[in-house]
């Protein structure tokens, strides 16, 4: 028998999850912040385990809690949209996002088009967590995920390739009237070479070249190296260095003149955007209608 108690417990566990913290999710539900937490106990002595570390600082989901999240949760987006359809409406983009973007993504791709975003979905709210990692995105309540590059292996995230942009070696006009064009990758040995930290492995990424029948790796001096992409363009574009860049971050700078590309015949690899979901159900409207703008956004 279909049991609506055990749904209501779900629901609020959800909402607590999702907003963090007992308090928030009483005002999203309505309730008060005892009964939010009467319900939860319903629901842990209801499935048998404890669901959430609970302290006067911060909640948390147990081991038990993380995998009955993952298992259920979905489940309620899934049956809201199932509703939805059922009516013949067409799936509504309305509730909370909470979106993880490696910073450079929002700041220099994204930020200019949020208020678009936001006009086009009137009954959402949007809430962006930058950070250099996508943290767990479960107990961080978070809905979707955006990075570039190879997701970790360690990774208990589900993760949908986007797209793949080029890597472009590049430098302003300024500097190669001061320094020269270099006219092979192995030339960059005798250049100012501006370096990129892995956020990962925290050492700089190695330059490699492409073309259609070799890959040649340079040893490139190192003079300056930094961990943030937008000061990286900034630097490169004011005539510090060559610097290797990502195409799409990069496209009105080149048509305007502000960076040259450097070796247009020795393609950089190929760089890749994912999409991290905390699930593997189907990701819910709103999380859907964040992607296809992103997508829109950069391209």
């Amino acid at each position: 028998m279909f049991d609506g108690r055990l749904l209501s417990g779900v629901t609020i566990l959800a909402a607590v999850v999702e907003s963090g913290s007992f308090t928030r999710a009483a005002v999203v539900l309505g309730m008060s912040d005892s009964g939010v937490g009467r319900a939860v106990a319903r629901l842990e002595d209801r499935v048998g385990v404890r669901l959430l570390d609970r302290t006067t600082r911060s909640m948390t989901l147990t081991d038990e809690g993380r995998r009955f999240y993952e298992q259920v949760v979905p489940s309620l987006i899934d049956m809201e949209e199932a509703a939805t359809e059922a009516s013949g409406a067409p799936a509504v983009v309305r509730g909370r996002l909470r979106v993880d973007l490696d910073p450079f993504f929002s700041r220099l791709l994204l930020a200019e088009h949020l208020g678009t975003f936001l006009d086009r979905n009137p009954a959402l709210t949007l809430e962006l967590i930058t950070r250099e990692r996508a943290g767990d995105l479960i107990a961080d309540g978070i809905d979707v995920a955006m990075r570039f590059g190879e997701p970790a292996p360690s990774s208990s995230a589900v993760a949908h390739k986007l797209l793949e942009t080029r890597i472009l070696t590049v430098a302003s006009p300024s500097y190669i009237e001061r320094y020269g064009r270099p006219g092979h990758p192995s030339e960059l040995a005798h250049h100012a070479c501006i370096h990129f930290c892995n956020p990962v492995t925290g050492r700089p990424f190695i330059w490699e070249f492409h073309n259609d029948k070799q890959i040649l790796t340079v040893d490139v001096p190192v003079r300056l190296v930094l961990s943030d992409d937008g000061t990286k363009l900034r630097a490169c574009a004011a005539g510090a260095g060559v610097a290797r860049v990502l195409a799409l971050s990069v496209q009105d700078m080149l048509d305007d003149g502000r960076l040259i590309e450097l070796f247009p015949d020795w393609l950089g690899e190929r760089f890749p955007l994912y999409a991290l979901y905390p699930s593997r159900h189907r990701p819910p409207a709103r999380v859907r209608a964040f992607i296809d703008f992103a997508l829109q956004a950069v391209l």
